[in-house]
C-alpha cells in the first residue's frame, strides 16, 4: 500500500516532466502533488503511531487524499492537459490504492484492543 502510493506520486511528478502545459497551471500542479504524496505520508505517519485506532484514523485521511486526487485527474482531462489513456491508468491506480486504504482499515478496525 505504502509502496504502490510511492510509485503513484513518481507517476504524478512524471506527469509534470512530460506535459509543459500542465507546469504552467502552477495552483492545480501544486494541489495534486500535495494532494498525491499526502497519501504516502498519512500511511506512514499512522503507521508510526503505534496504535490501530490512530493508523485506521491515517488511513482515512489517506482515502480523502485519494479521493481528492482523482477529482483532479478527472480536471486535468476535461482541460486536456492528459488524454484519456493517462487518465484511465492514473485512476486505476489511485482507485486501487484507496481499495487497499479502506480493506486495511477494515481490518485495523476490527482489531482494535477495546
Amino acid at each position: 500500500m505504502w509502496d504502490e502510493s510511492r510509485n503513484f506520486v513518481n507517476d504524478i511528478y512524471n506527469l509534470f516532466r512530460t506535459h509543459q502545459k500542465l507546469s504552467k497551471d502552477y495552483s492545480l500542479v501544486d494541489q495534486l502533488k500535495r494532494a498525491s504524496y499526502s497519501i504516502m505520508l498519512n500511511i506512514a505517519e499512522g503507521f508510526e503511531r503505534g496504535s490501530n485506532k490512530e493508523f485506521a484514523n491515517f488511513l482515512n485521511i489517506a482515502k480523502g487524499s485519494a479521493g481528492e486526487v482523482r477529482s483532479i485527474l478527472y480536471i486535468l482531462k476535461d482541460n486536456q492537459y492528459i488524454n484519456e489513456s493517462e487518465f484511465e491508468n492514473l485512476c486505476l491506480k489511485v482507485e486501487n490504492i484507496s481499495t487497499q486504504l479502506s480493506n486495511f482499515r477494515k481490518f485495523l478496525i476490527a482489531n482494535i484492543k477495546k
